[in-house]
């Protein structure tokens, strides 16, 4: 990094916000936008690609002003695990129902923890299994399956 970054952490991440930000402002300009009090399905994308870009800009802004810790290594592990665990659920969803897909993504994405438990991990799993399915299923009513082909749901 240049001797003018005085943070590289706070520097990466707002690009990443601007990156983000400016991604979601070209994909949904062909979007008619509205107006506040009648949103068009543009108005979303611009908007939080607008606050994307001012967080982005304040994190640059700031990591040229405020002295920050160098940069470590990337840990690649938990960065393939979180998003390998994100694939697993969308590919299990319909095929294997929501039980599954959400125990199989939490257990994955629980292996990327420096501090895993077994025991925290279960209880996780749990938890969040069953407020996925009062939330989702039940009080929103969405069609997902609990239990999908796969297992003979």
């Amino acid at each position: 990094m240049s001797n003018f970054i005085r943070n590289p952490k706070d520097f990466l991440s707002g690009l990443m916000f601007l990156g983000f930000g400016g991604g979601a402002i070209f994909l949904g300009q062909d979007y008619e936008v509205g107006q506040a009090i009648r949103m068009g399905p543009g108005y979303f994308p611009l908007v939080l690609g607008a606050l994307l870009c001012l967080v982005g800009a304040a994190c640059v802004a700031r990591s040229l002003v405020l002295a920050g810790a160098p940069l470590e290594k990337l840990a690649f592990k938990p960065l393939i695990l979180v998003v390998v665990s994100t694939l697993v659920f969308g590919v299990l969803l319909r095929n294997a129902g929501l039980l599954a897909a959400l125990a199989t993504s939490i257990l994955i994405s629980s292996l990327a923890s420096s501090q895993f438990s077994k025991r925290t991990t279960a209880l996780t799993i749990v938890l969040l299994t069953a407020f996925c399915y009062l939330v989702f299923l039940k009080g929103l009513g969405l069609p997902i399956p609990v239990l999908g082909p796969w297992l003979g749901g």
